[in-house]
């Protein structure tokens, strides 16, 4: 039986937005460790899962998945979201002035 995991899109580090940070994604385990290439020493498996990425709208959607497919999946919570409202002044601040 195949192992899965499922977790919830990040944020993307390099821009401030949040698209598809609501998506849900299932990836597989991989089955078996990555080893050297003889001739050009990259890392890599006979394991063709590893390549396979699905995004679901929700996480009920991607867990009836997994049950359909015979997948033991399990969950990976994602950081809580957090909402940081600050003044466009806020970031000229240099703090408290004392004389």
């Amino acid at each position: 039986m195949a192992h899965a995991r499922i977790y919830q899109q990040l944020k993307n580090a390099m821009q401030s937005g949040r698209a598809r940070t609501d998506s849900w994604v299932l990836e597989y385990e991989p089955a078996e460790a990555k080893r050297p290439d003889p001739l050009t020493g990259w890392a890599g498996s006979g394991d063709t899962r590893a390549q396979i990425r699905l995004s679901f709208p929700t996480l009920d959607a991607a867990q009836a998945y997994a049950a359909r497919e015979g997948l033991t999946a399990h969950v990976v919570a994602g950081p809580e979201k957090k909402l940081k409202l600050q003044a466009y002044a806020d970031n000229f601040m240099v703090g408290p002035i004392t004389f």
